[in-house]
């Protein structure tokens, strides 16, 4: 068995574009065009998904760096492309290729010309930088796992939707669309998910060129029109023959791929996460994220299994019904691991800022738009006002809803006042119902003013949610009580007007 093909990674696509920036500089030919728009690409598809769970700007300024040439490169291989389509399908003789003919060449050598201009001023200083920074940001999604494969089997959902809507048309817009959702599919495949692209990348890259030679041959068929519209009709209509067989074998040998019980989509499908695994890969790319985004993730982690054991304690000990609702216990597990995420999108109005990155972020395979909205809420109110009604977000959503929020934000208000209080380890702690309050055994709490007050202020959200006192204690050999202020006498934090 041979050995497996080593991994092209990120910098090795950037440190590819700077070579072939030199051959085009040096001659720029279809191949040396082909390669450098290659190479670009590449590294531009990397950035695009790795945006998704990693708002760093430094994505957006590789990709801004590189626009302006992978754009220029872009209309010379399409004039290119036409002229081979042009002399393959067109006779010597014929009027109507002469002229195009001419005309490709005449747009070819400008944007030749273009191409040099634009090549000469990539920053390459800038460019090299960058490469710095990303190759160690890209490592915070793993290769070949589960949030790579969360990534990928977003594209691929977009890309199965593209193929069904084509599938019922014939129109050149349609397949065109379906040609670019391919394409992003299979670079995300080729990037994150190497072991995959091992297997799928040949039938991965046959279907973008057939659905790439059906985008070529109907531009080609809108050119051809415009220039023998003043042809014979005979002439005409040889043209349309001749490019239509082109393109109807194509889609032919397209739809025999994709088609019957055994078709590319079902095996592409088959490899991506199903069943339980879509929870567990959907949590994966949120985590992600919180690797991007949080600066101290030993502490974030401290809070989210401090928040996640409490939830737990509360949901044994049947402190609400809406304990007993299995997809709130998946919302505090995604908002435990990425509450700390808004100080370094907006350390001027965190809360809000994270909860604005969630709202605009496509929902993961395996989650519900609903779970997807609570979190966003949850994240928000996690810390600093209370939820209102009369904030704009929060007043949209059902009662129900708004408990739910009010609940599992105040778990994680009271984990993160246990972490302040010095409580670094979730083991131990336990949750007890008596008959007119709801009792919490921590190790480790100690009993100073200090944590009086921020352990009160910790839990006025969930207590006053629940409508039950939260009685909160040492764990017995550990630490003696800690006496808190009854609940009349705890104030809320004071509350914004508005959102």
């Amino acid at each position: 068995m041979g050995s497996r093909p080593e991994h092209r990674g990120l910098s090795y696509w950037m440190e590819r574009a700077l070579k072939e920036l030199d051959h085009v500089r040096t001659s720029p030919d279809a191949d040396a065009v082909h390669d450098l728009r290659v190479a670009l690409r590449r590294c531009r598809s990397v950035a695009a998904v790795m945006e998704e769970v990693d708002p760093d700007r430094s994505w957006r300024e590789m990709r801004k760096v590189g626009r302006k040439l992978f754009r220029q490169l872009g209309e010379l291989r399409d004039t290119q492309i036409l002229e081979d389509w042009t002399k393959k399908l067109g006779t010597e003789q014929e009027a109507v290729r002469h002229r195009l003919l001419s005309g490709l060449e005449k747009k070819e050598a400008e944007l030749r010309q273009a191409a040099l201009k634009v090549a000469g001023k990539f920053d390459q200083r800038a460019w090299r930088k960058l490469e710095q920074t990303l190759s160690r940001r890209v490592r915070v999604v793993p290769l070949d796992g589960l949030a790579a494969e969360c990534l990928a089997l977003q594209r691929y959902e977009a890309a199965k939707e593209l193929h069904a809507q084509a599938l019922r048309t014939d129109k050149p817009e349609h397949w065109h669309m379906l040609r670019i959702g391919v394409k992003r599919f299979r670079y995300t495949v080729e990037s994150l998910l190497p072991e995959r692209y091992e297997a799928w990348g040949d039938n991965l890259k046959h279907v973008q060129d057939l659905l790439g030679d059906v985008h070529d041959l109907d531009v080609l068929s809108e050119k051809v029109a415009q220039e023998a519209s003043s042809e014979s009709e005979e002439v005409r209509a040889a043209w349309a023959e001749r490019i239509h067989c082109e393109r109807h074998g194509r889609l032919d040998a397209y739809r025999q791929l994709t088609h019957g019980n055994s078709n590319l989509w079902q095996e592409w499908r088959a490899g991506l996460p199903q069943g339980s695994r879509l929870e567990a890969a959907a949590m994966a790319r949120i985590r992600s994220t919180a690797r991007a985004l949080i600066g101290n993730a030993v502490r974030a982690a401290q809070v989210a299994r401090l928040a996640t054991r409490l939830y737990d304690g509360l949901r044994r000990a049947h402190a609400a019904p809406l304990f007993a609702e299995k997809h709130l216990r998946k919302v505090m597990r995604a908002a435990a691991q990425i509450h700390g995420i808004g100080r370094r999108l907006n350390p001027h109005a965190p809360q809000k800022a994270a909860r604005n990155f969630l709202r605009d972020m496509a929902v993961p395979p395996g989650c519900e738009e609903e779970e997807w909205e609570l979190l966003g809420s949850v994240v928000r109110y996690h810390r600093g006002v209370a939820p209102k009604v009369k904030h704009k977000s929060f007043g949209r959503l059902t009662p129900g809803q708004q408990k739910a929020v009010c609940v599992l934000a105040g778990v994680l208000r009271l984990a993160r006042a246990l972490r302040k209080c010095g409580v670094v380890s979730a083991s131990g702690l336990r949750i007890e119902k008596s008959v007119d309050a709801l009792i919490l055994y921590v190790p480790g709490l100690e009993e100073t003013e200090q944590t009086v007050t921020r352990l009160a202020a910790g839990k006025y959200l969930l207590e006053s949610t629940l409508e039950e006192p939260l009685i909160l204690k040492a764990a017995p050999g550990v630490l003696k009580v800690v006496e808190l202020p009854k609940k009349e006498e705890v104030r809320p934090p004071s509350a914004a007007a508005s959102d």
